[in-house]
């Protein structure tokens, strides 16, 4: 389903990523004015949205458990409140590749200590090294051992493991398995330094394709995963039988029998697959190996598994279907270890009709499925499923049997049974962890209930964003699972984008003077490329391509709706006016370029490609070059226009050998100036301004005064204020960032693998509207248009118009009126409100309060609701009676 998972986005980002990566120019010798601000960060919530290629129970503390996933970094489960603490979010721009976590490894011994092994690629596209993380707070903060290699927590192979393990015995003693033909490392002083173990015999030759030339599926997947024999061992002595899983098909598993000092193949063992995963039940003296022909999380097409007797040396395979019958590797290996008899594995790469989940009771002698067919195609399934909590898991679909919505999983490569209770299992997958609390219920033949468990764990590599200044306040572009309408940022959508589902949105805008009108253009196997929305991305319906159209590119919005801009890949940029019936190809401007509109005048539409800025005064239909010099030479560059004035744009971008910094325009890109004292700058965005200022609030991620972060200026750059600090730095930032139009101070980072976060300001001096002064009384006739847009149960979203039909201009309004059914505002945007009982009053905020003769001025808002949603009845213009359409 979702087969591409980030290689869709870091495909497109990789330059933008390397871009940041190496030294930093030199410090401009004038450097702005730095001051700090108190930020309060929180996801707008997704839950879930990526792979969870590890989870990790703790094996002697109760309740204990982390998660670690291919981009977004590690999580501790936080039993009180049933979610996900995120552990790394204080890697920052430097060191972006160390969110990719490899493995994890929580201390048995000592449960206050925990380690992540961290890296994302081991070809080009991460510049740096992997390390050792090691915390002995159980993640709160991290000491770092930087590797002499690198590691590939988003490379092929990622779901195998765990590559990282610690003695349980002696807990100064850790191994890790290394990519790439680096071999087994170990380390005996708790992680502090590491050797590799010169007398283990084999890195690994096992490369998911050989022919690939960019290093991503042609490296070597290497040694895969490390098992300890606690029984072999006392307290404070080293373990001495240590089993060690390897990316060879003829030498899957190897053994040490003397803590590690010397290693000899596994005798007898089945040959002509990988070995994903390895766990020893010593109870009963079995180790599981659960085997498959492909390295994964995608690949795989046969499988099987195998219980090795630890005592008598003897293999037995344990397969519940036959060879033939599989379509699928086997992963997803866990014990049971309050009743060590039980063991289960995942069918991890069957992408069709659905992933499936085995169980036995009897060490594999005798298997159970999860689903299974009673008359194909109709299935009965072992479980039920509850997505309330997350309900886009259901992607929109309603699948013909055998497949079923919300489906059981893919990718599913980590399950885990809580090692304190039989009944509580966690599975990760391609989007989410699931997991249930009664999974006992499996074995007695009734159903048990699976629900996300994913809460706080935020994944999504995030591509475009926009905050409109009425709607939703929140419009996301994602990697994967291609984006969502947030009318409550702290609330999961009900369902991301859908009519068409791109697998990736890749950019999205909206026309400025009617936020109503939403265009979103991504990523899809087959059929369009661009959708479009009439009601701010609600509902959507697809346009057409011009010929060629490959994937998303980018896509800009008239000011008033009245036409678009699309520069897709695969062909050149076109133009279009309505809703993408037909398209003309644009000229004067090169295939790839970037485009953006005017946020003012309708016909004003920019581009940007290799150095050179385009500006179109038609519609899109033609671009002039304009003669700005000094521009960043490569194609790692964001720009935009600013919402209220016409041909004002904001340039950020470029490369640390060359042109790299903040840009700005007042002349619609015929010239621009360079901001000094910005050193880097890879975004740019607006918001809300500050109380007393006349321009719009800006946001940037970028480097400014020596440091890296996410910054606010309140008076066109002339100052600047880290927003961000240094436990909130995310690793790369640098593919978009927007200002909220309603909110001051508010900021929408996106991130590349933990989800969009929003933070919000303690500074209190920016923290209002400009006032409208006294209660306004205008005279004159009012119309209002009072519109429910939006409801569901409990909520309701309403447009209010406010027309004035008199002769004179109003300098300030305030409209009251009165809920019938006791409705509750709670959320208001384009004016302020206060609510006492059923009685509401809206004010006009500072920018809106001039409203002129034959002028109206619209807000919007969300509510609460019970029993009935009557509209009002009569609104008051200060003390006049308006019209009600």
């Amino acid at each position: 389903m979702r087969r591409t998972r980030i290689l869709t986005t870091v495909l497109a980002l990789a330059a933008g990523l390397l871009a940041g990566t190496p030294p930093a120019l030199a410090a401009d010798p004038a450097q702005p004015a730095i001051a700090a601000d108190t930020y309060t960060w929180k996801n707008a919530r997704v839950d879930g949205g990526g792979f969870v290629p590890g989870i990790v129970f703790n094996r002697t503390e109760k309740d204990l458990a982390y998660a670690r996933t291919d981009i977004g970094g590690a999580y501790r489960w936080q039993e009180s409140t049933k979610t996900w603490t995120p552990l790394l979010d204080s890697v920052g721009w430097d060191d972006w590749g160390h969110t990719g976590v490899a493995s994890l490894a929580s201390d048995s011994v000592d449960p206050d200590k925990v380690y992540a092994a961290v890296g994302t690629y081991t070809n080009s596209w991460d510049p740096g090294n992997g390390a050792v993380l090691r915390s002995s707070d159980r993640g709160a903060s991290w000491q770092k051992t930087d590797l002499p290699f690198k590691l590939g927590g988003n490379m092929p192979g990622r779901g195998m493991g765990e590559r990282l393990a610690v003695d349980p015995n002696r807990n100064s003693v850790l191994y890790l398995g290394a990519p790439s033909g680096k071999g087994l490392w170990r380390s005996t002083d708790s992680g502090v330094t590491w050797s590799q173990v010169a007398g283990f015999p084999n890195v690994g030759n096992y490369v998911q394709d050989p022919t690939d030339t960019s290093g991503y599926a042609s490296d070597n997947q290497g040694v895969t995963w490390v098992t300890f024999d606690e029984s072999t061992g006392t307290s404070g002595n080293a373990t001495k039988t240590i089993y060690v899983g390897v990316a060879d098909k003829d030498n899957a598993v190897y053994r040490s029998t003397d803590a590690g000092a010397t290693w000899s193949r596994l005798a007898g063992q089945p040959t002509g697959y990988l070995a994903h995963k390895g766990v020893l039940d010593t109870e009963n003296g079995y180790l599981y190996i659960a085997y498959s022909d492909k390295g994964g999380p995608y690949d795989g097409g046969k499988g099987r598994l195998w219980r090795y007797a630890t005592a008598t040396g003897t293999w037995t395979d344990i397969s519940p279907v036959a060879e033939a019958d599989t379509y699928y590797g086997f992963s997803g290996l866990t014990v049971d270890r309050q009743k060590p008899g039980t063991v289960m594995a995942t069918a991890y790469s069957s992408w069709w009709p659905d992933t499936q989940i085995f169980r036995s009771t009897d060490s594999g002698g005798t298997w159970t499925k999860a689903w299974d067919y009673t008359s194909y195609p109709t299935r009965s399934n072992r479980y039920t499923m509850d997505v309330s909590s997350s309900p886009w898991l259901t992607w929109g679909a309603n699948p013909s049997p055998p497949e079923q919505a919300p489906k059981l999983g893919w990718m599913t490569e980590s399950l885990e049974i809580d090692p304190f209770d039989s009944d509580r299992m966690m599975y990760g997958t391609g989007a989410t962890v699931y997991g249930t609390e009664n999974l006992t219920d499996w074995d007695s033949g009734s159903q048990f209930t699976i629900r996300p468990m994913v809460q706080g764990l935020e994944e999504t590599a995030v591509l475009d964003l926009a905050s409109p200044p009425s709607g939703a306040p929140l419009l996301s572009a994602l990697g994967d699972i291609g984006g969502f309408r947030h009318t409550d940022l702290t609330k999961v959508p009900s369902m991301m984008f859908t009519s068409p589902n791109f697998t990736s949105t890749t950019s999205l805008d909206f026309a400025e003077s009617n936020s109503n009108t939403v265009v979103r253009v991504g990523n899809l196997d087959s059929g369009p490329h661009i959708a479009f929305s009439t009601d701010n991305g609600a509902n959507w319906f697809a346009g057409s391509d011009p010929s060629g159209v490959s994937g998303g590119g980018t896509v800009a919005a008239a000011a008033d709706g009245s036409g678009f801009v699309w520069s897709p890949a695969g062909a050149g940029v076109h133009y279009t006016t309505g809703f993408g019936t037909s398209w003309a190809a644009s000229s004067g401007i090169p295939a790839g370029a970037i485009v953006e509109s005017d946020r003012v005048d309708p016909k004003t539409f920019y581009g940007f490609k290799s150095g050179k800025f385009y500006v179109s005064s038609d519609g899109g239909a033609t671009f002039t070059a304009s003669s700005a010099m000094g521009l960043p030479a490569g194609d790692s560059v964001r720009f935009k226009a600013l919402p209220g004035t016409k041909g004002d744009v904001w340039l950020a971008g470029g490369a640390s050998d060359g042109a790299y910094g903040l840009w700005h325009s007042t002349d619609g890109g015929a010239t621009f100036a360079k901001l000094s004292g910005v050193e880097q700058a890879d975004t740019i965005g607006f918001g809300k301004a500050a109380t007393g200022a006349s321009y719009q609030t800006l946001f940037t991620s970028a480097k400014i005064g020596g440091v890296r972060g996410i910054f606010r200026s309140t008076d066109k750059g002339a100052t600047w204020t880290r927003v961000n600090d240094d436990a909130h730095q995310w690793g790369w930032t640098g593919e978009t960032i927007t200002g909220d139009p309603r909110v001051y101070g508010r900021v929408y980072v996106a991130t590349n693998g933990r989800g969009v976060i929003y933070g919000d300001s303690s500074d209190a001096g920016g923290g209002t509207d400009p006032g409208p002064g006294p209660d306004p009384n205008p005279t004159g006739a009012c119309t209002v248009t009072y519109k429910v847009t939006n409801q569901w149960s409990g909520g309701f979203q309403a447009d209010v118009q406010l027309a004035n039909t008199g002769s004179t201009a109003w300098n300030g309004w305030s409209l009251g009126w009165t809920f019938p059914d006791g409705q509750k505002v709670t959320q208001v945007w384009n004016a302020e409100y206060a609510q006492s009982g059923s009685a509401v009053t809206a004010k006009n905020v500072g920018w809106n309060g001039t409203v002129a003769a034959g002028s109206s001025v619209g807000f919007g808002f969300t509510g609460s609701w019970s029993g009935t949603n009557t509209k009002p009845a009569a609104f008051k213009l200060g003390d006049r009676i308006c019209t009600v359409n």
